[in-house]
């Protein structure tokens, strides 16, 4: 069965879906999460209690309203647009990363959210 989760913050509320992958399950898990925002770029990011390598289909370069963990700061990543090393219009995170999950809806709304928002993910009705 398909696993949703929502993204919220402030006023802003976000669903996604998640993929049929290990880090996934893990991550849903560990639901509901709740951090203080990171931005680096058009990035959110967060830490959480969750380890896992990187999976064979990680990537370096993802696409606008992905999802994904980042191995090497245990964080969960939201990205809506360049970052700091992104060579044009790419979004590429720091270094490859697991991609989970999706945004529906428009992701350039999490522009809204600055560093050290709260910020919370909890499962979503499927």
């Amino acid at each position: 069965m398909e696993k949703k989760i929502q993204i919220v913050s402030g006023t802003i509320r976000i669903a996604a879906r998640l993929y049929d992958t290990p880090t996934a399950e893990a991550v849903y898990k560990t639901l509901p999460l709740k951090a203080q925002a990171n931005t680096w770029g058009d990035e959110i990011y967060f830490p959480i209690p969750v380890e896992m390598l990187l999976e064979k289909e990680a990537k370096e370069v993802v696409e606008m309203g992905d999802i994904g963990y980042w191995p090497n700061g245990q964080a969960f990543c939201i990205f809506f647009g360049p970052t700091p090393v992104s060579i044009q219009d790419e979004i590429r995170p720091a270094s490859a990363v697991n991609v989970f999950g999706k945004i529906g809806g428009d992701p350039v709304l999490l522009k809204q959210i600055s560093a050290g928002s709260p910020i919370t993910v909890e499962q979503a009705a499927p």
